[in-house]
């Protein structure tokens, strides 16, 4: 009686691993980004994420929220990410609306301002697999990873100016420290 128990259990287990890896090498699983999703696809990657993220080390950030590391978190927010996660006040992207999942619009809402930077500057510098999130840890500098972090976790709060980086079109001379000025792109 046991042994025929645990043959069932073995078949049982062998049938729904070869049904599993048959569903996704026949090409039934959804891979379009317009198909619908897996049944809790989004619950088990965000859970996953989260895992992932808790056994990591969130470093408190080194760069202070101040104007100037808002202001150059604005220039390459807008240079880098804003493709994807649009501007504040500015209709969402063409390019978010056609990505699964969608991008999230980082100025619309709460955005990422409940979580904190250091979640944020993970994000930024790792990516997030099958999202279309990629890593920018070889693309910016740490320096840059966290303004962008500050700025989106600030952005409920941020000054005239800084909103001026964001604005669509702008022109705004931003001071980079000792290597001078540089310039966003202008309609003006």
């Amino acid at each position: 009686m046991l042994r025929v128990f645990i043959i069932g259990v073995v078949v049982g287990v062998l049938l729904v691993v070869g049904g599993t890896y048959y569903y996704f090498v026949s090409g039934m699983a959804p891979v379009a980004t317009a198909d619908s999703p897996l049944p809790y696809e989004k619950k088990i990657a965000s859970k996953s994420k989260n895992a992932h993220m808790r056994k990591q080390t969130m470093p408190p950030s080194p760069v202070a929220p101040d104007e100037t590391n808002l202001l150059a978190g604005a220039k390459l927010y807008k240079e880098q990410c804003a493709t994807c996660h649009g501007l504040p006040d500015q209709p969402p992207p063409s390019i978010s609306e056609g990505m699964y999942p969608h991008s999230p619009l980082l100025f619309k809402g709460k955005g990422v301002t409940d979580d904190p930077p250091g979640e944020t500057h993970w994000t930024i510098a790792n990516g997030i697999r099958l999202t279309g999130m990629p890593s920018f840890k070889n693309t910016l500098t740490d320096t840059q990873v966290w303004q962008v972090s500050q700025l989106l976790a600030n952005a409920d709060k941020i000054s005239d100016s800084v909103k001026g980086v964001l604005a669509f079109g702008s022109t705004v001379v931003i001071p980079t420290g000792t290597h001078g000025p540089s310039t966003a792109p202008s309609s003006k």
